[in-house]
Parts: C-alpha cells; sequence; structure tokens
C-alpha cells in the first residue's frame, strides 16, 4: 500500500520530528516565523510575469465521490484542478482516480469530464516513489495517461527515509526523454529524508540535466518533515521549480500542515522568488484546512475551505506582480 497519502501520515510525521535533527544536520534553520523584517531574497530580475494557474486537488475530498469532488472545486470558482490520489464512492470503496495501469483512453475521458465542467486538468499523482522496482514502467504509464489527457505533469516524490539519490539520477535519466517525446514534464517534490529539501532535490535535477524532468516545491513538506525554513530553501532551487504544491505548516500552537495563510509561511516571501520566470506555473492546493479544527465531514464546508484558498492565493499573486 502506497503510504505517502494515508490518514497515518501525521503519526509518521511525529516520529520524523523527534529524529530531524539527525536527518538535517547542517541544514537545519530558523522557522520560517522567524524571518525578519528585511527580506533575505533579492528581487526578482526582470521579465516576464509568471502564469500562476491556481488549482485545487481532489486530494481534500479524497472522503467524498470524485463527482463531487469536482464539483465543489468548482463551486470554489477554480479553474485548474490537480488529480490525486483515490476517493470514497457512494458506498464505503476506495477507488484511484486513474489507476497506474489504467489505458491513456481512460484518462483522456475524465479529463474531458473535468473540461465540461470548465475545470483544466494540471497534474496528476503518479502513486509511485522514483526508487520502486517498477517505477519507470509505472511513471512511463503515467506520462502516456497525461498526455492523452492534456495534462503537462506527473507528480512523484521520494520516501520518507530519503536515499537513494543515484537511483533516483538513474531513472530520472532513463524517463527525462519519455517524458519530453510525450509532451509532459515528471516534477518531483519533497518529502521528507535525504531528499526532503528543494535544494536536494534542484541538486538531482540539474545533474539528470533533462527538461523533461523538474522540481515540485512543497513549502509546507519542507517545514514539515525536516522543519528548515522553506524561503531560503527555495532560492536554492528556484530555477527548477515548474510548479508548486500548496500547503502551509504550524509548529504552534500544534504541529500540523493546514491550508496556505493560515500557517506559519510566509507566501509573499515564497512566491517572490518565482514572480517573474515567464512559465507557466501551476499552484496545487493540497491542504486547504484550518489550524486546530480537523478535517470537515460535510462537503460543504471543504468548499468554502477551497474558496478561501484561492482567494488567499489570487490576492497574494496579484499583490506581488502589481504594476508588471
Amino acid at each position: 500500500m502506497f503510504r505517502g497519502y494515508t490518514g497515518q501520515q501525521i503519526h509518521r510525521r511525529a516520529f520524523l520530528h523527534a529524529s530531524a535533527a539527525g536527518i538535517c544536520g547542517a541544514m537545519l534553520t530558523s522557522p520560517a516565523s522567524a524571518a525578519d523584517d528585511k527580506p533575505r531574497t533579492a528581487k526578482p530580475a526582470g521579465g516576464k510575469p509568471t502564469e500562476f494557474q491556481i488549482a485545487c486537488m481532489t486530494l481534500p475530498y479524497s472522503q467524498f465521490p470524485l463527482n463531487r469532488a469536482l464539483e465543489g472545486i468548482r463551486r470554489a470558482g477554480f479553474k485548474y484542478v490537480a488529480w490525486g490520489t483515490t476517493h470514497k464512492d457512494e458506498g464505503e470503496s476506495v477507488s484511484p482516480v486513474v489507476a497506474p495501469d489504467a489505458p491513456p483512453a481512460r484518462a483522456k475521458e475524465l479529463a474531458a469530464r473535468c473540461r465540461d465542467m470548465e475545470l483544466e486538468p494540471l497534474m496528476m499523482f503518479s502513486m509511485i516513489y522514483p526508487d520502486q522496482p517498477e517505477a519507470v514502467a509505472v511513471l512511463t504509464s503515467r506520462v502516456k495517461q497525461a498526455q492523452a489527457a492534456g495534462i503537462p505533469q506527473v507528480l512523484t516524490f521520494g520516501h520518507t527515509e530519503g536515499g537513494k539519490e543515484e537511483l533516483w539520477r538513474a531513472r530520472f535519466k532513463e524517463l527525462g526523454p519519455i517524458a519530453r517525446d510525450h509532451g509532459v514534464t515528471i516534477v518531483v517534490k519533497q518529502h521528507g529524508g535525504s531528499t526532503g529539501t528543494g535544494e536536494a532535490c534542484a541538486k538531482i535535477v540539474r545533474e539528470v540535466n533533462d527538461s523533461g524532468i523538474a522540481v515540485n516545491y512543497d513549502a509546507g513538506n519542507v517545514m514539515d518533515y525536516l522543519n528548515v525554513d522553506p524561503i531560503p530553501d527555495l532560492e536554492k532551487c528556484a530555477d527548477t521549480i515548474r510548479s508548486f504544491c500548496i500547503k502551509d505548516h504550524r509548529n504552534w500552537p500544534r504541529d500540523e500542515d493546514c491550508g496556505p495563510g493560515l500557517g506559519e509561511i510566509d507566501h509573499y516571501r515564497l512566491l517572490h522568488q518565482v514572480a517573474f520566470t515567464g512559465w507557466k506555473m501551476p499552484l496545487c492546493c493540497e491542504n486547504i484546512f484550518a489550524p486546530l479544527l480537523g478535517r470537515p465531514t460535510d462537503a460543504e464546508r471543504i468548499d468554502a475551505l477551497a474558496r478561501r484558498a484561492r482567494e488567499f492565493l489570487e490576492t497574494v499573486v496579484a499583490g506581488l506582480q502589481a504594476g508588471r
């Protein structure tokens, strides 16, 4: 069972925090909330504004049928959607949005359903770690599904234990040309361990040196798993970033992920560094929930939180790019 998306994450993370010092070493920096008044990042060089594409993942609606997730995301005012990963049907059974071995036509059909609802799909989860034995086969299948669906990015990330960078490089060198040939980019994000920072992921991506492989930045994971301040970390990988998984994080009054603008991460400082790249850059909301309150059990409350996350990100982006 792929553990990267389960409710057991909270318990795993508690363990990981206890051992974070041994993993992070010299990488450990002050929390994001401890930033001083002066920006620690240079003003972006002149260039075309980044076309931020603010999307909501179906993941926050995982306890509801996929169609209800799409309806809620549309009601919350999003134009873009990201698929991931499983959803309960009208009963209690759980099904993947698109199975790893499903024919590309299945992804094409779902993309058409999204577009009929005026939602453009931007990203899909691969649901596999790059170092798993079947990773090349599954990621190749995902790339073909994404091409059929017109989805530009397939997301992967490492095991929370990290390691196996040499295998990652070998796999990505093999997968890069496949992704490019299908007009898709495989993006890798931070997920704890030795590949838990943007700097570490960017090092691998630069060594692979293939435009079919890039970095997805998850500031919440960087702060959560390793207690590393994502603002200076992003500065070390900004040139490799092609998308974001958006989640915020709080270390106080309780250690937990949350929706953007509800945690300790300054999204103005974060997105400032990639605000004028000229790229189309998906901002995919993975966590939209409020701290301390738990996850809502009614879909309408999730709709409201999704709308709040979208409006917050739209405000940040508008402010950063004002007058350009």
